[in-house]
């Protein structure tokens, strides 16, 4: 039987609970696994990382995406190939690695062939995420009738995967709420909407001219949905990242590890490097840290931290570098990841190869940004029907803007149908206030401490948040600025009885509480922590200030858990000067990130994989490109990009930057022929046979 290696046995946000364990077998070898986790997931958590061999060059191949737009997680179950991070697993399953191509099953399906359910609906959802959900329940509550399509088998989209507590506004999106308890709010809202059907396991896989939609039904059955209008709220896809190495085994997407880490409890890996520092990335690197897996860096060619600086601020207490102006030179490894080479960039963007630092890692995270899925909102807008897209299908945004715009769209819709119904005035501004980027930065407050506790807010930056304000049962929290929205700064004016609430619901971890001890020249600080720890009174432990540098040990007090927002509050002595700059505490040891003694690389650009499922190169891209002054996406074809599994969607975002290099006119490129169904469906399937 296999050994289960990979599993979380404690979590300082989640429960750990053990589900029914079922025998599997993986290339001969018995493993076991839980009952309808992701076939994918039991893999993992057996240790497995190659999944299959592609044809070209006998290549590993690993899981990137776990949401089944790609197809390097294909496996051989019980003869037949499928995704296995869409595939539940089942007792007695026989899964093999999948060597270059499937073979045709020996076996047809019995039965005749019978036509699909008919269902009708006024309005059709794509995607019950937050905006799909808010949509649907907004149209139910005005009385139309809604089908709701998700692929996945819990509703809450990406909340389902965030553990952290949300910024934005209380009243509109439940900020300081974690993202999964998010979920299970819009669920219950959900439940409670009359006239909805709600379709789980359960895929759209095209869009008709005969105003259809084809439902791959919990994975079984072929179903033909009608509707009179369409709101797409499919979400996002990840994007590639084009570098030598980039498809091996254990180079994943975010989205992937969140899935794997938060949503399955699977440790997938031990030491990852993170590329992108934008909001996704600085989250993974929290939730790693949380799973208990080392972060050595995070890695951004971009001159400044694109996400919200709380979020890098916090990372680098727990003594995660960021590696501004660098880009990953490549990963390596025999058959899956086992060091990663950056470098500092040059003017032009090209690595500055004598600087280059080599981590041993066996992972690297690419969080370089989301693609939306809104190819179904297209095919509608070409058939003429009434369609709207919502949340990251429109634009790619935080959760909590999306929320407001599912309520929006749903509204809009109802417009459309022909129903006198209002959009208050309120709510687009407001989505647009969620939505903003990360304003200006401002200098922080050092007010002087006195003997009573008092907040010291970290926070400087200009985004939309007010979770603080909410909670002081004085209203001794204010927000300031010249914006009179939530992207203004918190301020402490009035009492303070040091009750720790505001620093507890606090998203960013940006909020301590301080005053001036008993005890001559020091100062008590408590500090907001989300980390399992055995802290008790004596201890000594290493604080940071609220860059990351470390300003010496402090002397714990006592500890404090706050049940309501799952926080810690640790209560510190330590010298009064570092009262108002004490901001976290530390949590990686400094070795976890020290590169190799001597870069250790092969650095070949051009090798990098741009179409994954065909294992295209960009060398090749670019020579064929050159060779036959290609102007449209679709004479690609000819070396078979595009041509692959996953239809596109990975390397199509990638190809235009890979032309231009090669000379092509970027603005002038005829764009890739969308394929008329976007997941494969077995033929037994469109058949409903046995």
């Amino acid at each position: 039987m296999g050994v289960m290696t990979a599993r979380l046995n404690e979590h300082p946000i989640l429960s750990v609970q053990d589900g029914q364990l079922v025998e599997f077998t993986f290339d001969g070898e018995k493993m076991t696994g839980q009952a309808g986790e992701m076939l994918s997931t039991a893999l993992i958590a057996n240790g497995v990382r190659v999944f299959s061999r592609h044809r070209v060059g006998d290549a590993a191949q690993g899981i990137f995406c776990a949401n089944g737009q790609c197809a390097q997680c294909t496996v051989i179950v019980n003869g037949l190939p499928v995704k296995s991070c869409i595939t539940p697993l089942e007792a007695g399953m026989v899964v093999e690695t999948l060597h270059h191509l499937p073979k045709l099953p020996e076996k047809r399906p019995h039965g005749s062939p019978t036509r699909p359910d008919e269902l009708r609906c006024d309005v059709l959802v794509i995607g019950a995420g937050p905006s799909g959900i808010r949509a649907a329940c907004e149209l139910s509550e005005l009385g139309f009738s809604v089908i709701i399509v998700d692929d996945k088998a819990q509703l809450g989209g990406k909340l389902v995967l965030q553990t952290h507590k949300f910024f934005g506004s209380v009243e509109d999106c439940f900020a300081g709420t974690r993202g999964h308890y998010i979920a299970h709010i819009l669920q219950a809202e959900l439940e409670k909407a009359p006239n909805v059907k709600v379709m789980l396991n359960s895929t759209v896989a095209a869009v008709y001219s005969d105003g259809k939609a084809a439902v791959f039904e919990e994975n079984r059955r072929y179903t033909h949905v009608s509707f009179a209008g369409l709101i797409v709220a499919s979400g996002a896809r990840e994007r590639s990242l084009v570098f030598p190495g980039n498809d091996l085994p254990g180079v994943y997407g975010a989205g992937a590890f969140q899935t794997l880490v938060n949503r399955d409890l699977v440790k997938p890996s031990q030491r990852v490097l993170i590329v992108g520092c934008g909001n996704v990335g600085l989250i993974a690197a929290y939730h790693a840290l949380q799973a208990g897996i080392n972060v050595a860096a995070l890695v951004d060619i971009a001159p400044e931290v694109s996400g919200y600086k709380v979020h890098a601020d916090k990372i680098r207490r727990m003594g995660v570098p960021i590696y501004l102006q660098h880009t990953v030179v490549c990963a390596e490894g025999d058959g899956q990841v086992e060091r990663a080479t950056i470098a500092p960039v040059d003017e032009s963007g090209s690595p500055i190869l004598c600087k280059a630092q080599t981590f041993a890692v066996d992972t690297v995270l690419v969080a370089v940004g989301l693609t939306p899925v809104d190819e179904f909102f297209l095919d509608a807008k070409e058939w003429g029907f009434v369609v709207m897209k919502t949340g990251d299908a429109d634009e790619i945004a935080e959760a909590s803007s999306a929320m407001l715009g599912g309520r929006i769209a749903g509204r809009r819709m109802a417009q459309l149908l022909g129903r006198e119904v209002d959009v208050p005035s309120e709510w687009p501004e407001k989505q647009r206030i969620l939505k903003s980027r990360p304003g200006r930065t401002f200098e922080r407050e050092r007010p002087e401490l006195t003997q009573s506790f008092r907040p010291i807010f970290h926070c400087m930056q200009e985004i939309p948040c007010n979770p603080c304000t909410t909670v002081c049962r004085f209203d001794s929290i204010k927000l300031v600025g010249d914006t009179g929205t939530i992207l203004d700064l918190p301020h402490f004016e009035g009492r303070c009885i040091g009750c720790g609430l505001c620093a507890a619901v606090c998203p960013g971890l940006a909020i301590s509480l301080a005053r001036r001890s008993e005890k001559p020249g020091y100062a008590e600080v408590v500090l907001p922590h989300e980390f399992q720890h055995s802290y008790s009174s004596g201890d000594r432990i290493t604080i940071c200030d609220i860059d990351g540098q470390v300003l010496g040990e402090g002397e714990v007090l006592k500890t404090q858990y706050f049940s309501k927002h799952q926080t810690q509050l640790v209560t510190v002595e330590v010298p009064v000067e570092w009262g108002t700059a004490a901001a976290g505490i530390r949590v990686q040891d400094a070795q976890e990130t020290e590169p190799l003694s001597e870069p250790q690389f092969e650095y070949i650009p051009e090798d990098g994989i741009v179409c994954r499922c065909e294992r295209i190169t960009a060398g090749e891209i670019a020579a064929f490109a050159r060779e036959n002054r290609v102007q449209d996406l679709n004479q690609l074809k000819a070396i078979r990009v595009s041509m692959g599994a996953c239809g596109g969607k990975t390397c199509s975002v990638l190809l235009p930057r890979i032309l231009a290099q090669a000379g092509a006119a970027r603005e002038s490129l005829e764009p890739l022929t969308r394929r008329p169904v976007s997941v494969e469906i077995p033929l037994w399937a469109v058949g409903n046979l046995e």
